[in-house]
């Protein structure tokens, strides 16, 4: 079915990628914004200080001990204080950075895991503090305002010795969600007969969840709990009861989506489980609200006797991570996903104008892996969505900055070691388009949309540009391989010649960014699940109009892991800790097979990387049996 891809260019024009349904409309330091001068130096801002980890190295050996059978800290996860007395700053360091804040006239907030300090004041003081000027600018192609240091803060010496990063001083970079709709072409699609078997084997049962509507674009929970053998888990009363799912996310949206989409599917569901934290006055209703709404209704879904708590704030500055670092000092939330991301170079000091070779983390990076570890240390479980964009995480940013190349590239924080990869898949079935003839994918296989380019330019010889939107997955150029993928057959490298240049519009152009070759990175996805919206789902949100059908992305996988999270927990009776070192050994241990937990993914491709009996850039070790992965966590293999 998947034909043979001629290479997209490394240089590809953007001029030439005006269809893709994953376009969005803005794009981080595109054509030169305007310097619009000093900001308001009144102007009242959050800024968190992110502290030096103590015996860094000794508290990931202590990581990976909470995740393998017969270690001395096996499951032995930490708490906030716990974690704050090992690895966090010395009360006497704290004392010392408060001391100097007040002295600057600061106030501050010390989270409980001594991570990190929040502070609030304003530009005019961290201006001062930090030893730059902040300007506001205005973004050319949208008109977008934000404000940025015009040179590189300084940690004050005084205090440079114990706090590491300084998060929330710029606007200018933005996060976005990770959902998708099927194109306006597309007509229905049917299962097939690879659908309808693997449903039924799922099931356990010849009827199947009585909350599957069976129809691709329209796919609920219950589809899931059937794809995946989720229903042996239900049929033991395994629910969710006890477990508690965290959501990170950048927008409000309205509960009562959730429970709209659970009563109308049918599904039964504890009441009265939402609980929501607004950091730095929470995110707005605005267009990232269905995106919260979908995480809630899937992840609550597949476990509906969870609890939920959403933790949102505004998507600029220090709200993302500020969000994510209030859920893991919290430590209630046994699991948290997020599906908002930005390609991973966009932290780097050579986008923001230093040498094209420099791959120095200036943005939210090492703060994010900071948070991660102490969540892993405590036990809870994380998932990311991998994106949307295929091989080039990038395209989806650069739609409309025309002039720009599309290097291969990945998400952050998916392509963070202590997270769990969502990537994406498409699950079988048939097809047309367009009045166009039937087809059909047989196996689940690697979501990517060049199946629907090429049906219509072989049946209905029209050219339509779907590039690239696919399963987001590739290798970081920033993380280096981590030790649970080092023994894994099909870990990559990354590719030569990979840059970011742009031309104007009179061809003289100069390299932004060169990506290092041959770099031994980190590999992602880590699991996928399906997430092509011509396979997808339906979700409710009251921003979005009510009931929306032929909905994907890996913003559902991220969810759907969360809530199975939830699951595994209630089964084994306590934290199920970091997925990735538990999901590498037993599929590096026992393989592919019908007692595995993993199914492979060998077919289709995201545009660059292609499906494999093994792991693969597409789809990660493969999509999930649940039941069988219950059954190897309860045994502790």
């Amino acid at each position: 079915m998947f034909a043979k891809l001629h290479c997209k260019s490394l240089s590809l024009s953007l001029g030439l990628l005006l269809v893709g349904a994953s376009a969005g409309t803005w794009a981080a330091n595109t054509i030169p914004a305007v310097d619009a001068g000093v900001a308001p130096a009144n102007q009242t801002v959050h800024v968190t200080l992110f502290l030096k980890l103590h015996n860094e190295a000794a508290l990931e050996d202590y990581i990976k001990q909470t995740v393998t059978p017969g270690s001395a800290h096996y499951k032995q996860f930490l708490t906030t204080s716990q974690f704050a007395q090992q690895y966090g700053a010395t009360d006497n360091d704290i004392a010392r950075i408060q001391t100097f804040l007040r002295k600057q006239g600061l106030n501050s907030e010390v989270l409980p895991s001594h991570l990190a300090i929040r502070t609030s004041g304003t530009l005019g003081q961290f201006s001062q503090l930090f030893q730059t000027s902040i300007h506001d600018y205005v973004a050319r192609e949208n008109g977008r305002r934000f404000y940025k240091p015009i040179s590189s803060p300084q940690i004050p010496s005084t205090i440079a010795d114990v706090v590491d990063i300084a998060v929330g001083l710029s606007t200018e970079n933005i996060y976005r969600p990770h959902h998708v709709s099927a194109p306006a072409f597309a007509t229905s699609g049917t299962p097939n007969a690879k659908t309808r078997q693997l449903s039924s084997e799922g099931s356990s049962g010849s009827n199947g969840n009585p909350t599957a509507s069976g129809i691709p674009g329209q796919y609920t929970v219950g589809d899931v709990a059937n794809l995946y053998n989720i229903n042996p888990l239900y049929q033991r009363g395994v629910v969710g009861r006890g477990s508690i799912v965290g959501i990170v996310t950048l927008s409000d949206f309205y509960p009562s989506d959730a429970t709209t989409y659970w009563s109308d599917i049918g599904l039964t569901t504890k009441p009265n489980r939402i609980t929501q934290v607004h950091v730095d006055g929470g995110g707005a209703i605005d267009g990232g609200s269905g995106e919260t709404s979908i995480a809630v209704e899937q992840s609550g879904g597949i476990a509906p006797y969870a609890n939920i708590i959403v933790y949102d704030a505004p998507n600029g500055g220090s709200g993302y991570v500020d969000a994510f670092a209030q859920a893991v000092s919290d430590d209630v939330a046994d699991s948290l996903s997020t599906s908002w991301s930005m390609p991973e170079f966009f932290n780097f000091a050579a986008w923001y104008g230093g040498n094209n070779n420099d791959t120095t983390d200036v943005g939210d990076l090492r703060a994010l892996h900071k948070i991660f570890l102490e969540a892993a240390a405590q036990g809870q479980s994380l998932f990311a969505a991998s994106g949307d964009s295929g091989a080039y995480d990038v395209n989806s940013y650069f739609v409309n900055a025309v002039g720009y190349s599309i290097p291969l590239s990945v998400d952050s924080p998916a392509s963070d070691p202590y997270i769990t990869a969502a990537g994406g898949t498409t699950v079988p079935f048939s097809y047309a388009f367009d009045g166009g003839p039937n087809e059909s994918i047989t196996l689940e296989s690697v979501w990517g949309w060049d199946y629907i380019q090429n049906y219509f330019s072989t049946y209905l010889h029209m050219g339509v540009d779907e590039f690239s939107v696919g399963s987001g997955g590739g290798v970081s150029v920033y993380w280096h391989t981590p030790f649970y993928q080092r023994l894994t057959s099909g870990i990559q490298r990354s590719q030569p010649n990979q840059a970011v240049d742009f031309c104007d519009l009179l061809g003289r152009c100069s390299t932004l960014l060169n990506m290092p070759s041959d770099f031994a990175g980190r590999n992602v996805p880590d699991i996928s699940l399906n997430a092509d919206p011509e396979t997808g789902y339906i979700y409710v949100s009251t921003y979005d109009g009510g009931l929306n059908s032929g909905e994907g992305g890996t913003s559902f996988v991220s969810a759907q892991l969360n809530g199975i999270a939830a699951l595994l927990r209630q089964s084994s009776g306590h934290r199920i800790g970091f997925w990735n070192p538990q999901v590498y050994a037993i599929q590096n241990i026992f393989g592919y097979g019908q007692l595995s937990p993993f199914h492979s993914i060998r077919t289709g491709d995201n545009w660059f990387y292609y499906g494999a009996p093994q792991y693969n850039l597409g789809a990660g070790i493969g999509s999930l049996n649940v039941a069988n992965l219950d059954a190897f966590l309860r045994s502790e293999f």
